[in-house]
């Protein structure tokens, strides 16, 4: 389980006013604590994490059963990387590498204060250094990415061996995610209405990526092209295309031979969702204490919202990779 940040705090808009920030921190907590919970394997940092300075932020870190990770956030005083900068887990088999990026260009500028004590280095020279440290220890590479969805197709282009992109910030719906070259990138809508699962049959890194849907879409047409053939009503100057037709889309299906095929289910997290008894007592406890903080409503997903597609990746959806 997978996410790409932004999740403890509202879209950052200025400074918490005092009196609001015990409450923003106790739910801060609230929600360390359900992510704990629900068994978080890494999450990314987003600048909105940042909304009550390092230190808040380092604090939950500790309180944590996942590992906070960010490659390119450095502590201004002591130079170090602020979270732990990439992460190796063996899931089903697979050596898979997880490491991850923020923009500085998220921020409002250097008097931001979210930016206060950290330097952000330059997030495509150090992707270019996590890769070329994780490649000889992993077989499957994940960048959980703070960059933004632009940004995200940029760096498929540009910086080889992320096999998995799992975007934040842009709260992009990718029901049917883009394969930029080798790297398949995966983003679910914001605020935590949805949750991704992906799917993957792992062959090689090196293979490359296909949609399992593609595949079934074609099958679907082979189908169809075949039954057309075999209709005694069908003209032969038809026939001749049809035949042209089989051959192209067969030939579309065997490039997709040794490749590694995924899919995604996005599945909205509506009331409908029964929650778990644990976290429920603690949200009703922070309601109790805190009910103006609590009466501020969270828009629901339509629950006919697409279910299969193309975290994550991760605004603030969820991404399991597995074999």
């Amino acid at each position: 389980m997978l996410d790409a940040g932004d999740l403890f705090f509202k879209k950052f808009a200025g400074p918490f006013p005092d009196a609001s920030i015990p409450g923003a921190t106790e739910k801060a907590q609230l929600m360390l604590e359900s992510f704990n919970i629900m068994g978080y394997d890494a999450m990314g940092i987003g600048d909105d994490d940042l909304t009550l300075g390092k230190e808040v932020l380092a604090g939950l870190s500790k309180k944590a059963k996942f590992p906070f990770l960010s490659s390119n956030v450095m502590d201004e005083e002591t130079g170090k990387v602020l979270f732990e900068p990439s992460l190796i887990k063996m899931i089903s088999g697979l050596r898979i590498g997880i490491f991850s990026l923020l923009s500085p260009d998220l921020f409002s500028g250097p008097g931001d204060s979210r930016r206060k004590g950290i330097v952000i280095r330059d997030p495509a020279e150090v992707a270019q250094e996590m890769v070329k440290e994780l490649q000889p220890k992993t077989d499957l590479i994940i960048l959980l990415s703070h960059l933004s969805y632009p940004k995200d197709m940029e760096f498929a282009q540009a910086v080889s061996g992320i096999h998995l992109i799992v975007g934040g910030h842009t709260g992009m719906h990718l029901a049917f995610p883009p394969i930029v070259k080798n790297s398949v990138i995966l983003q679910t809508g914001l605020k935590g209405m949805y949750a991704a699962r992906f799917h993957l049959t792992f062959n090689d890194g090196e293979a490359g990526f296909y949609n399992v849907q593609t595949k079934r879409s074609l099958q679907d047409n082979l189908t169809n092209v075949q039954i057309r053939l075999n209709a005694a009503v069908t003209q032969e100057a038809q026939k001749v295309q049809l035949r042209k037709t089989k051959e192209d889309i067969e030939k579309r299906l065997g490039q997709f031979r040794g490749k590694n095929e995924f899919e995604n289910v996005i599945v909205p997290l509506t009331e409908q969702i029964q929650e778990h008894p644990e976290i429920a007592k603690r949200i009703e406890a922070y309601k109790t204490k805190f009910p103006e903080t609590a009466s501020t409503s969270t828009p629901q997903p339509e629950a006919s919202a697409p279910r299969t597609g193309p975290r994550a990746g991760p605004g603030a959806g969820t991404s399991g990779p597995r074999k």
